[in-house]
């Protein structure tokens, strides 16, 4: 319940910043003068602001957020031999990824999962569930942290936020549009807006954020390839097709629904229209991949350079 709360709370705030930054800009609404037309250009303000805007400053506040809501335990000075191992491996793959060492924390649940947050590449947060450490080997643990580390050397966290904000700007700009339609032409509303207005906006603000979310899903589908790639270049592809293996095996850890598309142990779903609104494909397909794509020339390359 308090996370439920402290998630509402955070997102008012994040409202009301942005709200108090259009108001600074002389935003008056998006209407033109005559209340009768709309003002695109202010509209595609509005749009922006809170589409990109939103997204952005929740990326700013992810690593604060994720140790809030998913009871990360963060491991600044190692109390054992597991978080000095943890530690180690952090480290070694920094160095050899060449990004600033993130920090690392364990988060309590008795099923495996893992997540890689935060504001770029330089200032994230690696965290791995309590499950996945009793549940795993070292060598799969070790895998699955490559795995996490790769989604921070690639941006991923960043390019998702800016593909939500651009998703979302396009949502609210067309939603208004359409009610704006809606509202003039269909009910010849003659100034301001009436209720139909209202009810229209969110009804295509829903179909049309449905729609959208595919593409959104689409990259982070893509982005769990890119980084089961990346885990097996900084371990080996045996450990990490076997770390796969044994989150096929176990109930994974919940993670707030804000942080589902940053887990490594979301199953994916398995049904031909499910599988456009999943964050990840499903760990059978991500085996599958693995198993068919040849890393001798790759690790050749990267030993000659």
């Amino acid at each position: 319940m308090k996370r439920i709360l402290f998630f509402i709370v955070t997102n008012i705030a994040i409202l009301l910043v942005l709200s108090i930054f259009l108001s600074l800009t002389g935003f008056t609404g998006i209407l033109q003068s005559n209340g009768i037309d709309l003002d695109y250009d202010s509209l595609m303000l509005f749009s922006l602001v809170f589409g990109m805007g939103g997204s952005f400053i929740s990326l700013y506040l992810s690593k604060w957020m994720a140790k809030k809501m998913a009871g990360v335990q963060v491991i600044s000075k190692p109390s054992n031999d597991f978080e000095k191992w943890y530690l180690q491996v952090v480290e070694r793959q920094s160095n050899k990824l060449n990004i600033k060492i993130p920090e690392i924390g364990i988060f309590q649940s008795a099923g495996p999962n893992a997540f890689a947050t935060g504001s770029s590449k330089n200032n994230s947060l690696i965290a791995i569930s309590s499950g996945l450490i009793s549940n795993m080997s070292r060598n799969e643990v070790e895998a699955v942290i490559g795995h996490e580390m790769s989604h921070v050397a690639n941006g991923d966290m960043v390019t998702l936020a800016l593909i939500q904000g651009i998703v979302n700007a396009f949502v609210i700009f067309f939603s208004r549009v359409i009610g704006h339609f809606v509202d003039r032409v269909i009910l010849k509303n003659e100034r301001g807006y009436g209720i139909g207005y209202f009810f229209t906006v969110i009804f295509a603000q829903v179909v049309l954020g449905i729609l959208a979310s595919t593409i959104v899903m689409w990259y982070s589908r893509q982005r769990e390839y890119r980084a089961d790639y990346g885990g097996a270049m900084l371990t080996s592809k045996e450990d990490m097709i076997a770390s796969l293996r044994a989150l096929e095996k176990c109930t994974a850890a919940k993670l707030p629904d804000q942080m589902l598309a940053f887990g490594i142990s979301n199953k994916g779903q398995k049904s031909f229209a499910q599988k456009y609104f999943s964050s990840h494909p499903p760990l059978a397909e991500r085996i599958e991949r693995l198993q068919q794509t040849d890393f001798t020339s790759n690790v050749d390359q990267h030993s000659a350079s």
